[in-house]
């Protein structure tokens, strides 16, 4: 398996903040670490790609192969 194979959810919404979760392969799964949130440098070093300002906010320890993200809401 590769980054090909990394699934990016749509995203979702509430008042705050627009979400989004990332679903690894297993392979790249095993680099994710397990005693803190990534930077943005870290997802970015396994194969995470997106745009600029998500933010690691959850390690849901059911499933540490899913990535959740969320970065503020701009309102113009």
């Amino acid at each position: 398996m590769s980054v090909k194979d990394i699934y990016y959810s749509d995203k979702y919404f509430d008042d705050e903040y627009e979400y989004r979760h990332v679903v690894l392969p297993k392979d790249i799964a095993k680099l994710v670490p397990k005693t803190h949130l990534m930077t943005e440098t870290e997802w970015r070093s396994i194969g995470v790609q997106q745009s600029r300002g998500w933010i690691h906010y959850m390690i849901h320890q059911p499933e540490p192969h899913i990535l959740l993200f969320r970065r503020p809401i701009t309102k113009s």
